[in-house]
């Protein structure tokens, strides 16, 4: 009698599932699964059928699929959703390796307020390469006002703001998820708040979302936050915190302040979440040191402002307070360049490093002197180490931060780029959940997972349930880890040895397989 009670069980739990009897053209069995939701996991089988999850239950046939994944001992969770990723090259490099093997099946791509323009093409020339992800995208403030004003530091025309509406509109119809802002970098900071506002009224109308890179993140956080929350009220718009970090040491611990507002602001009603990378540095171009003023009308007005003797007192003093205060961490030793075409054994390096190269003193004004050369010779990239592990931690686990990249697609040996690129995720998982113990694991999924989903509005990817789009990464909890560091970030993470996508297997036993079975997604009005 418990026998047949037991198989009644068994049957139920099936048929609760979803479970069907098969055929199968993947089955992945004997995992524990992981859903999505934060709940704990359980043993079960995913079998799947035309892309998608056709059962979720214990004791599905291995005999009925054309191929059975053995994910004993392993962990079974929906793809990973990075809700900010850098995606200039997808077309230079459709695979999308850097991501995939870190467990990301889908991207959303046109953060900090720079976006493909325009963006239909755009997406059309991305289907036609195939991407080896979900790619989607927003559409960008910075590239909008670009192409209507130029570098100007002023507030729009009445014409100029009607023609920048008309862009985010078309964007939306063409299927942008929303509206991004990089109030930090040209021209974006040249943006009064109303500006922002008339436009992400537009983006809300079409049922859009407003990523905002804060127009601060060290001295004028709080205000930078404040901003970003009013702009998520006036216009009526879910609102998401980007990279969300706190800058320079005399801000650290301010993030207390910082998630406290977000608390307030959903209490009354606004709809903000914040993302997030797993690390102390960011990563951004060398500019970032460079006052705004001294930055309006492009590269070319910049250098004639500091041929002028009486105007480059000012510019450099404006960036020695950036790298007293600032991005600069008080000490030039914290600026690591990693992107510099015109020399690239400075890659790796410092701006310490390079001043002692050219045998001159680790002083904040030559960190000044060096960063107008190397905008001089063409610009550059670096890695800021400005940021208190403190804050990372606290902002990790506030319930609606979700993780995200910030990571730029790349390739092995290409310049040398922020870890982030190649082990956002398995970070996490490994150093944040296993050694830390700063997330549970299923916590941390569902910040990987149905947080990021749900801000998108994508209700059939995110989670593992029946019917949703066969998203899934196989992970083995007790190793995966990142391995990309700062000194050497070439390299991609252990511990994940299976992804698939759409239902096709995109890692397998750890290697990429290129079969590029991602898709373009378009958000509908």
């Amino acid at each position: 009698m418990k026998r047949c009670v037991s198989t009644l069980i068994v049957v139920f739990a099936a048929a609760c599932a979803g479970g069907d009897g098969g055929p199968y053209d993947l089955l992945v069995a004997g995992g524990t699964v992981l859903d999505g939701s934060g709940t704990p996991g359980v043993a079960s089988d995913v079998g799947i059928r035309a892309g998608r999850i056709v059962a979720v239950a214990p004791g599905l046939d291995p005999a009925s699929a054309v191929r059975v994944i053995d994910a004993t001992g392993l962990t079974v969770a929906p793809g990973f959703i990075d809700l900010h990723a850098h995606l200039d090259p997808l077309l230079r490099l459709p695979d999308a390796e850097s991501h995939v093997r870190q467990g990301v099946t889908t991207a959303l791509g046109g953060p900090d307020g720079s976006a493909p323009w325009p963006l239909a093409a755009y997406l059309d020339s991305a289907e036609t390469a195939g991407p080896g992800m979900n790619v989607a995208f927003l559409t960008g403030h910075n590239t909008i006002r670009q192409r209507v004003m130029g570098p100007a530091d002023r507030a729009p025309t009445a014409a100029e703001l009607e023609q920048m509406k008309g862009m985010v509109a078309q964007a939306m119809d063409e299927g942008a998820f929303g509206l991004s802002t990089g109030l930090r970098y040209l021209p974006g900071t040249f943006a009064e708040t109303a500006e922002v506002i008339e436009l992400a009224r537009v983006a809300a109308v079409a049922g859009g979302i407003y990523t905002s890179h804060l127009r601060d993140e060290g001295m004028q956080l709080i205000n930078g936050v404040a901003e970003a929350i009013e702009i998520g009220r006036a216009a009526d718009i879910p609102v998401v915190l980007t990279h969300h970090k706190v800058i320079g040491k005399p801000m650290w611990g301010a993030s207390e302040r910082t998630l406290a507002m977000i608390d307030s602001a959903r209490a009354a009603g606004i709809d903000v979440m914040a993302d997030q990378y797993p690390y102390t540095a960011s990563y951004t171009g060398i500019g970032v040191l460079v006052p705004a003023w001294a930055q309006a009308g492009g590269d070319s007005a910049f250098l004639r402002r500091v041929a002028d003797a009486a105007l480059r007192d000012s510019v450099i003093a404006g960036i020695v307070w950036n790298i007293e205060n600032d991005r600069g961490g008080g000490d030039i030793s914290r600026v690591q360049l990693a992107r510099v075409d015109w020399d690239r054994t400075l890659e790796g390096r410092t701006l310490a490093d390079w001043a002692a190269r050219e045998g001159r003193p680790a002083s904040p004004r030559t960190g000044a002197e060096l960063v107008i050369e190397a905008i001089r010779r063409g610009g550059a990239s670096g890695i800021y180490h400005v940021m208190d592990e403190g804050d990372v931690e606290r902002i990790m686990r506030h319930p609606f931060t979700a993780i995200a990249s910030d990571g730029r697609l790349v390739r092995p040996g290409d310049g040398h780029p922020h870890p982030r690129w190649y082990g956002t995720f398995p970070r996490v998982l490994g150093h944040y959940v296993r050694e830390r113990g700063v997330l549970t694991l299923e916590d941390a999924v569902r910040k990987m997972t149905t947080l990021p989903a749900d801000r998108l509005g994508l209700t059939d990817r995110g989670r593992i349930a029946t019917g949703a789009w066969a998203d899934l990464v196989v992970f083995d909890a007790a190793a995966v880890i990142d391995r990309a560091t700062f000194d050497a970030p070439h390299a991609y993470p252990a511990g994940i040895p299976f992804v698939i996508m759409n239902g096709t297997v995109v890692v397998d036993d750890g290697e990429f397989t290129d079969a590029r079975p991602g898709r373009v997604l378009r958000r509908a009005r």
